[in-house]
């Protein structure tokens, strides 16, 4: 990104500054100020956006990504797609859907009533409002009106500046050397041939060496902490080429230089918030006093990871063995004492902050607390922090200057009952939706991207988008009504229920802290009844009982909506 873009996360009504490398999930929003650019990646997708232009990512899921434009310039490289995968762009004129690789440009004005869609590659549908267009290689088609809407075919327009930056940033991504070695579906895959080099190395294969690092430099020391459902805690890493190699594959420390192995490159690997192990138990927190301590390592080729968020046994080997190359970790599930496991960096590469500096989302390496060796030796590998988020974290950012539009996010109408594309997926591609039923799916995160580096990719998982049930056709969505001057957008396909806002998960976080909410919690949650007990057993157990908080009152009032 570039220039001043701001972010409103799921479930909030309220901005912060975006952040570089930050995993996107479904509802998310973002701003493009005067003068401002930034790029959404998602494997073999790329989304940019103009300045002054409103997006929302409606919908992430490994079969649609659903996004809604209410404002501005998005241009779309779609590099590949899989059969029955479809992404849809909702404006207030129409819909349109994409299901071939391409590249396309849409451009909506609300104020004016109207949308131009150009397909400069590829072949797009604009469904909605009585409109039935298909807009082939080579033609633009003009929305003007909302009911009934006017579509007429226009003269391709000339590209402009934004255009050919659009267009160099797939040079990168297309050209990229690094995918020789990674999976072209991990999203800033391309970033690392900047930033770094590749060498091959005896039983471990290429791995890549990043240069111009700081002093101190080590995996998960630079950056932050944020809280992105439904994963939870989440490392946001500062660096430009700072996504792919933190949310896949396992770094290594070589003759003193670290490097990062990727997964198999024949295999899409799926993303996690954080692939590091948490170090805590009393004996670890008492030697610091009050306020106590955070710690972690990052994970060395071949070390189980153990995911703190609602998943299965099957998404766990999967998680794992689609990271690790060569390297046998079909059996985690048999793993009985997480203790006995031998992490390599668990004390030579820890890292550790106060715990008010982790809740707050506060810069890592501003706040580390030195780590003696008899301190590592009393730490225990925990499940996670038994820390909650504040709002801080939530919003991963700090307040922008107010953004020209409404903090609240334009309504969406569904024009006609269409089924959601890839209702079934492979449970291990994510975690279990948020209906308790086995996963359908959820994207792969996409990641904010830089405006100065190469294009874009995706990876299956990252910031993953839990499905819900889909809205009642043609009513609004429930973000609240926008302003008169705001149409609501048309969709093909229901979007799904609004996201819960972070205050009415808090409470119910309160009895088991550092933990999103599982599945059945939020449905109930949504059924304005109490959350109820989690259901999942964690591995590693905490060492210290989990503390209880205490009941709601008999005739307690509903949470808000």
């Amino acid at each position: 990104m570039s220039g001043s873009v701001s972010f409103e996360p799921s479930g909030e009504n309220t901005w912060s500054v975006a952040s570089l490398n930050y995993p996107l999930t479904s509802g998310d929003r973002l701003w493009t100020d005067k003068g401002a650019r930034a790029e959404l990646e998602t494997g073999n997708l790329a989304v940019r956006m103009a300045e002054q232009t409103d997006l929302t990512t409606t919908t992430l899921t490994d079969q649609l990504i659903q996004l809604g434009l209410a404002q501005g310039t998005a241009r779309i490289s779609a590099y590949e797609f899989h059969p029955g995968n479809e992404l849809e762009v909702d404006t207030s004129n129409g819909a349109i859907t994409i299901q071939v690789p391409g590249s396309y440009r849409i451009e909506t004005y609300p104020d004016q009533g109207r949308t131009l869609i150009t397909v400069n590659q590829g072949k797009a549908q604009v469904t909605g409002n009585g409109l039935n267009e298909v807009v082939q290689s080579g033609e633009a088609l003009q929305l003007d009106g909302t009911n009934p809407v006017q579509a007429n075919h226009v003269s391709l327009p000339p590209p402009d500046d934004f255009d050919r930056w659009c267009s160099q940033r797939d040079q990168k991504y297309l050209h990229a050397r690094s995918r020789e070695y990674v999976n072209p579906y991990v999203p800033g895959f391309y970033d690392l041939d900047d930033y770094g080099t590749w060498e091959t190395v005896a039983d471990y294969g290429p791995i890549w060496y990043p240069v111009g690092a700081p002093v101190g430099w080590c995996p998960y020391r630079f950056g932050r902490w944020v809280w992105v459902e439904p994963w939870g805690w989440t490392w946001l890493d500062e660096a430009a080429w700072g996504f792919a190699p933190f949310h896949f594959g396992r770094w290594f420390l070589v003759a003193g230089r670290w490097g990062w192995i990727p997964g198999p490159t024949a295999v899409v690997p799926i993303y996690a918030p954080a692939f590091v192990g948490f170090l805590g138990g009393a004996g670890f927190s008492v030697s610091f006093g009050v306020g106590g301590v955070v710690g972690w390592f990052p994970l060395g080729p071949g070390e189980p990871f153990f995911p703190w968020y609602h998943h299965d046994d099957v998404y766990l080997r999967q998680i794992n063995i689609t990271n690790v190359r060569n390297t046998n970790v079909i059996n985690i599930t048999n793993i009985t004492k997480i203790n006995d496991v031998h992490y390599r960096y668990q004390t030579t590469a820890a890292t550790a902050v106060p715990a008010n500096a982790f809740r707050n989302a506060e810069p890592v390496h501003r706040n580390l607390v030195a780590l003696k060796p008899e301190q590592l030796a009393r730490a225990q590998v925990i499940p996670h922090p038994r820390i909650n988020p504040t709002p801080r974290a939530v919003l991963a950012g700090n307040p922008p200057a107010r953004p020209p539009v409404p903090a609240q996010r334009p309504a969406i109408v569904q024009h006609a009952p269409v089924v959601r594309p890839g209702q079934a997926t492979a449970a291990h591609n994510v975690p279990p939706n948020e209906r308790g039923s086995p996963p359908v799916g959820p994207k792969t995160a996409p990641e904010i991207a830089r405006g100065s580096t190469p294009p874009p990719t995706e990876a299956r998982g990252g910031p993953v988008a839990v499905p819900h049930p889909p809205a009642s056709n043609s009513t609004a969505v429930n973000r609240g009504l926008p302003p008169a001057s705001r149409p609501p957008l048309v969709s093909k396909y229901p979007p799904p229920r609004a996201p819960l806002p972070f205050e009415q998960r808090a409470q119910a976080m309160a009895v088991h802290p550092g933990r999103p909410l599982e599945p059945q919690q939020v449905q109930n949650i949504y059924a304005r009844r109490p959350a109820g007990p989690m259901i999942d057993h964690e591995f590693p157990p905490h060492a210290a009982p989990v503390e209880r908080a205490a009941p709601p009152a008999p005739h307690a009032a509903p949470p808000k909506r």
